[in-house]
């Protein structure tokens, strides 16, 4: 058994940037085999090496999680070369940082496939090779957004919001079958990555996460910790995730009109978007990302919502916790009147 308690290897998609790179030069700290599934070459090349320098085994896997097939074939390749996958994270993502109205069908219809389907096909893949073992856990990599839609998103929300329902319904399907087989969420708040350097902007200016950013070693720590214990339903990383959470299900309609006041500018940087601007939405930018956007000055490194969610001895402050997130949403929404 590794340091990290999972026993066989555990796949990433979207392993080559942001929050899969973090989550996978974490998973490389914890001695485990690491299958990497990106389209990118460099970043492979590059996500490998970290692993590998921090003590674990990878093998990069060029896939493009669209493709249902590819999947497949990448799944029976992770496990030919480094064993039963114990734990599949669902991760890779794309959007389109604009209005719905100047966002092309092909364009809508790519970023589902990628960050709906993807998830979807990956996890049918892990399903294939657990549910006869009866052992393993998938990991869906989740968001606020999954709860909540903000505009200038309506592509990645509407997908979070779709693998919100697929997982309740296949969390339902497991426990009928009473497999030991678990599917857990981690829902996300706004990290700091390169997507809003390198995902399709139809903006004015350069894109940026909704405040507060956090660091994306803060989103790997849970999620990781998740794989770990996936009798958990979901873990919510982050007092804005929670905060965002409650607050819609308070007033939706007041936080409708907060957003829409406030949203347009705090999802933009002042910085006109240059004209040459790169778009991974249909094929994989050049060059080795790396987990850290362009907003480190700005990011928290920790989360203490994160850590009390993540251990068992800080279950009674969770209660005061959990107030103090009521406190913030009806802040919020205090400020919509």
């Amino acid at each position: 058994m590794r340091r990290s308690g999972i026993e066989g290897t555990v796949v990433v998609t979207g392993a080559t940037s942001g929050v899969g790179r973090a989550v996978a030069a974490e998973l490389g700290r914890k001695g485990c085999s690491v299958a990497l599934l990106a389209r990118g070459e460099d970043g492979l090349e590059g996500a490998a090496k970290e692993v590998r320098a921090l003590g674990g085994r990878a093998l990069p896997i060029q896939v493009d999680v669209a493709d249902h097939e590819a999947v497949e074939a990448a799944a029976a390749k992770a496990e030919s070369e480094l064993g039963p996958i114990d734990v599949w994270i669902n991760n890779a993502m794309t959007t389109v940082f604009s209005e719905l109205k100047d966002i092309t069908p092909e364009q809508f219809r790519r970023a589902t496939e990628v960050t709906y389907l993807g998830s979807v096909y990956g996890t049918m893949a892990a399903l294939k090779r657990m549910l006869p073992r009866d052992h393993g856990a998938v990991v869906q990599v989740g968001s606020a957004l999954a709860y909540r839609g903000i505009p200038l998103q309506s592509a990645y929300c509407g997908s979070k919001h779709a693998l919100q329902g697929f997982m309740e319904s296949l969390r339902c399907e497991l426990l009928h079958d009473r497999t030991r087989v678990r599917v857990i969420s981690v829902h996300l708040p706004g990290m700091n990555t390169p997507q809003f350097d390198h995902c399709e902007n139809h903006l004015p200016n350069r894109s940026m996460p909704v405040p507060p950013i956090y660091q994306p070693e803060v989103a790997a720590r849970s999620i990781v910790w998740a794989a770990q214990h996936p009798r958990r339903r979901e873990v919510w990383v982050g007092g804005s995730t929670v905060a965002t959470i409650l607050a819609n299900y308070v007033a939706p309609g007041l936080l409708d009109q907060y957003l829409a006041r406030t949203n347009f500018k705090a999802q933009q940087r002042d910085e006109p978007k240059p004209a040459d601007a790169p778009s991974n939405l249909f094929h994989p930018v050049a060059g080795d990302p790396g987990a850290h956007g362009s907003f480190d000055d700005k990011a928290h490194p920790r989360s203490a919502q994160a850590l009390l969610s993540r251990h068992h001895w800080a279950l009674p402050l969770i209660p005061a916790a959990a107030a103090g997130g009521v406190v913030g949403a009806m802040a919020v929404v205090r400020a919509t009147r």
